[in-house]
């Protein structure tokens, strides 16, 4: 029968899992320095947020040059296009992903009486995170009209 050698004394748990434990601590600390990032260290391809608000960003300069002859300078919408400040464009009820459709191919009318709204040609995808980033930023600091 195979009885344990009782000559060598158990190994103590702590030391058994040291080489665990260490492991454990040094990946926590990895994983918490990776969390604090800055804005430059944003993720490739998201704007940065310099380039989505404020009066002199390039998502302001965007709207302006692309957007607002319809939808207004300041998003409140002109004789030709709706306010981006309505309620109807709160995330909820039109997220980013319509108003990225309705640059790339257009929209039909559905919830005014403006017509149908021509695609925007010439906005490559940074741009156009731009300027939902501006819409965004703007939505939030002007607010929403009922």
């Amino acid at each position: 029968m195979n009885d344990p050698d009782h000559t060598v004394p158990p190994t103590p748990f702590w030391r058994r899992h040291t080489t665990i434990a260490a492991a454990v601590t040094v990946l926590t600390a990895v994983i918490a320095a990776s969390c604090g990032s800055s804005a430059d260290d944003a993720a490739p391809g998201a704007p940065s947020a310099s380039s989505v608000s404020g009066p002199g960003g390039e998502g302001a300069a965007l709207y302006q040059s692309n957007c607002a002859s319809c939808h207004g300078a300041d998003l409140r919408g002109t004789d030709k296009g709706p306010s981006h400040l309505s309620i109807v464009y709160e995330p909820n009820h039109h997220g980013d992903d319509s108003f990225r459709s309705a640059i790339l191919n257009g929209a039909r009318q559905h919830h005014w009486n403006f017509g149908d709204m021509a695609a925007i040609s010439g906005l490559d995808d940074d741009e156009i995170e731009a300027i939902i980033g501006y819409v965004r930023s703007e939505q939030e600091r002007q607010g929403f009209e009922q």
